[in-house]
């Protein structure tokens, strides 16, 4: 167990604790879940950095960090579902969870044929993450103090994420799409 592995795992069990943190009775929980899931968003980058930095990738980490920022992900959107239980909401959470699945199994199985490189994550991934991030701590707070201007810049970042989200994924299926073609 290495340190970026101790931070991916604290990630994942970072994920209770949102979900406790947010159905807390209290007026400052939303800002509570959006300090935990800041912390988490921050560990995801530190993990990765130090793993390059102190050269300890492994192949355990390599699994098991984009599982737990998909699982932290999936679990504040599902969290925001019960504040925004809306189409406006909703069609973007579905896109953002829906990529997430399908680019994990395709990963999974460009992995099995050796090709895991053609669709690993790019620079326009690493800008849909970061909206993410955004939209979902900014809007976190927003269960606890509701300013206007603040939850439309959420909504924008989370509308940004959501159109990246689906660009990535087109970039991610045409990389792979010979291999398809080549398996039908």
């Amino acid at each position: 167990m290495n340190i970026p592995n101790s931070l991916t795992l604290m990630r994942i069990l970072l994920i209770p604790v949102l979900v406790v943190v947010f159905y807390l009775p209290y007026q400052w929980t939303g800002i509570g879940a959006a300090l935990i899931f800041s912390l988490a968003a921050i560990t995801d980058w530190v993990d990765g950095y130090l793993a390059r930095r102190l050269n300890q990738s492994t192949a355990f980490g390599a699994f098991l960090d984009p599982v737990a920022d998909k699982l932290m992900v999936a679990m504040a959107l599902i969290l925001l579902l019960e504040r925004y239980p809306h189409a406006w909401f909703t069609i973007p959470a579905m896109i953002i969870v829906g990529r997430e699945i399908i680019i994990s199994a395709l990963r999974e199985w460009m992995a099995e044929l050796g090709k895991r490189t053609s669709v690993a994550v790019s620079y326009l991934g690493k800008f849909k993450t970061t909206a993410q991030m955004v939209a979902i701590i900014v809007l976190l707070t927003q269960t606890s103090v509701v300013d206007s201007t603040i939850e439309a810049v959420g909504f924008a970042a989370l509308y940004v994420a959501a159109t990246l989200t689906i660009w990535s994924m087109v970039i991610y299926l045409k990389a792979a799409w010979p291999d398809f073609k080549g398996s039908m």
